[in-house]
């Protein structure tokens, strides 16, 4: 493995932003389809890969998730060309016998133990939707997370006959430069870490 140049740090992490106004300019699929193409070989564990997708392009799906947003969000959500519902699926375990063929007992394991279905897929579709938001920007795109919503509101919404759980809700396409917000300072390592 080589390490990447700074250009490329600075598109995923250094200059990004997370985005608060967009410009109007689209986003087609293949778009989206090639940053999930990236994301999806992020590891997560068992290679559960719990993330799913809705995504909103028409103003009124938008407007149908208008009523869980923060008053703060409803803009960001009515004028981005594409927003991310990312949802985990609290039955990704009956997709083990294909994604982690080698262990013909991995999908009993969750089945018989469902205090251990949530926080596998609550984390692992946290992981997921992080490579996802890297991707996205890998391939030329902005994005704009957000958690100011009502879940449960979404999920009623959206997921009332599904299994799947919104985890946030992101914002895609280009952002508006004149929208982000000055850049907020971010702790040392030496305040977040401890060697034992």
């Amino acid at each position: 493995m080589s390490a990447l140049d700074n250009s490329a740090l600075a598109t995923l992490f250094t200059d990004a932003r997370s985005q608060n106004g967009w410009h109007p300019d689209g986003v087609d699929d293949a778009e989206i389809r090639k940053a999930f193409d990236i994301a999806k070989w992020g590891p997560t564990s068992m290679n559960t890969q719990p993330m799913r997708l809705v995504l909103l392009r028409s103003s009124e799906a938008k407007e149908r998730l208008k009523p869980a947003l923060a008053p703060t969000n409803v803009e960001k959500v009515l004028t981005a060309p594409v927003v991310a519902i990312i949802a985990y699926d609290v039955e990704f375990h009956n997709k083990l016998p294909t994604v982690f063929p080698h262990n013909p007992k991995a999908q009993a394991y969750f089945t018989a133990n469902e205090a251990m279905i949530e926080p596998t897929a609550f984390r692992n579709g946290s992981l997921q939707a992080a490579y996802l938001m890297l991707a996205l920007r890998a391939v030329g795109l902005d994005v704009g997370p957000m958690s100011g919503f009502d879940a449960a509101k979404v999920n009623a919404e959206f997921f009332a006959d599904k299994s799947w759980r919104a985890n946030l809700i992101c914002g895609i396409g280009h952002g508006d430069p004149a929208k982000v917000f000055n850049r907020l300072p971010r702790l040392t390592f030496d305040d977040v870490s401890l060697t034992l």
